[in-house]
């Protein structure tokens, strides 16, 4: 049951509304510290700036000098720093749609409150006009603020401020009122530092594994994309028998028949001890003490993370839902090809039934068999055997096919120990980050604490 001491003042501040159900809800309730210790924050409006560009009917192109990679609102809290979407340049600008390094973004529509700040990689992109930019002023410090907006209470009071009873959302207008505590310098200074490194370290963390697929693309960037003739043996060869153009001729077509045709390789089923997916199950959720259970679309984010928990007997039931070190995860529905490598932090979570495991065998290193798979190369493989007319999907017979080329040893090792830097960069800067958060979320909770003694 939830309780709370409210005063008259709230009430008036609340228009005056005496429902429980206005007061005693999760949200309302992670705002109440910052409102009852007003005296000791500041509104977001009086450190940053705050706008949204007008809403635009977007001039999609292709990838061209006057061109601009595009991202909308649900790529806020992704890991990718990239996008095959592009618009144009001219009427991005023109519209003050571009965004630039140290920018905070905050998601304002659907799924309200998801943050990201601005790396050096994503420095003059697009993003939608439903995503609100924040610009701090003078020497207020963005680390700081970032690690607030990220918190649960700078969430929680975006989706106290939101309007919409069907679709949810919030403006610039609102996002200003935002209540940011006004701690000491030191401190902010101290969240504000671990904000910088994880993004340094995020930064780098891009910088190798974009290295790691470039030395991976220029084994193959002289082969040959020509349309061929497909012959009735292929077709009686194929894993499913089936007459379909899209199977044969196509760039994803290409690729595979460059790689059986005229390099070394080894099909994946014999790279990897297990390829699978755990059976359909009905989940048991808990509100608390349970296991973080994460989603495809969650697996992708830059921290993996979720307000949904199984249950522990569940889990501990289904062992196979929560993926060890160094497997590599395939999303295999809707969004098909999309890889995630298991790191200490991601091996703590249960992952969804409709998440692809692959477990290497240690035939080739797995930091070069991720660095495959998550490449353009990798991605156009697992596509090229997706099936179904409504919702794509794979299943673990499909990517057991995929050959996967076998380079020489200097090459397959530098490739590997660059996706090992790119795992462990971005291992650290989940830590850092989230220990910055963790420190804002401590010093609120600790004016409830001061107040009661």
């Amino acid at each position: 049951m939830r309780v709370a001491t409210i005063n008259n003042s709230m009430i008036s501040k609340g228009q005056m509304r005496m429902e429980g159900k206005f007061f005693l809800n999760e949200t309302s309730l992670l705002c109440m510290p910052l409102e009852r210790n007003a005296d000791k924050c500041v509104t977001l409006e009086t450190v940053a700036d705050v706008m949204n560009p007008p809403v635009f009917k977007r001039q999609f192109c292709s990838p061209t000098e006057r061109a601009v990679q595009y991202f909308q609102s649900s790529d806020v809290n992704i890991a990718s720093e990239s996008s095959s979407v592009f618009v144009y340049k001219p009427q991005a600008e023109r519209i003050k749609a571009i965004v630039h390094k140290g920018d905070i973004l905050v998601t304002g529509f659907g799924t309200i409150g998801n943050a990201r700040l601005i790396s050096r990689h994503q420095d003059g992109v697009c993003y939608a006009n439903n995503v609100a930019r924040i610009r701090t002023k003078g020497e207020v410090l963005n680390g700081y603020i970032y690690a607030f907006m990220a918190s649960k209470y700078g969430s929680a009071q975006l989706n106290k401020n939101a309007s919409g009873s069907v679709v949810r959302y919030i403006e610039a207008t609102g996002i200003k009122k935002v209540l940011i505590p006004n701690t000491r310098v030191s401190f902010q200074q101290e969240v504000d530092d671990l904000i910088q490194k994880s993004a340094r370290l995020r930064e780098e963390a891009t910088d190798a594994l974009d290295k790691a697929h470039t030395l991976l693309h220029s084994a193959f960037n002289n082969k040959d994309t020509n349309i061929k003739s497909v012959s009735i043996k292929k077709i009686y060869a194929a894993h499913n028998q089936r007459f379909e153009a899209s199977y044969y001729v196509s760039n994803n077509r290409n690729i595979y028949d460059s790689i059986v045709e005229e390099v070394e390789f080894m099909r994946l089923k014999d790279l990897c001890t297990k390829i699978f997916r755990p059976g359909i199950f009905k989940r048991q959720y808990v509100t608390e003490g349970g296991i973080t259970f994460l989603g495809g679309a969650d697996i992708l984010n830059a921290i993996p993370s979720s307000y949904k928990q199984l249950s522990k007997p569940q889990v501990k039931r289904m062992p196979e839902l929560m993926p060890k070190q160094g497997t590599i995860l395939v999303t295999c529905g809707g969004t098909i090809g999309n890889t995630v490598y298991v790191d200490n932090q991601l091996a703590t979570c249960a992952v969804s039934q409709h998440v692809m495991r692959l477990v290497p065998n240690g035939e080739v290193h797995n930091g070069y068999l991720y660095a495959f798979l998550s490449s353009e190369i990798g991605k156009k493989l697992i596509n090229l055997f997706a099936f179904g007319s409504v919702i794509p999907q794979i299943e673990a017979h499909h990517l057991e096919l995929i050959p996967v080329p076998i380079l020489d040893d200097e090459t397959m090792n530098s490739i590997d120990a660059l996706c090992m830097q790119y795992v462990s960069y971005n291992e650290i800067a989940k830590e850092k980050e989230r220990k910055a958060i963790s420190m804002v979320e401590a010093e609120i909770e600790s004016w409830t604490t001061s107040k009661k003694n």
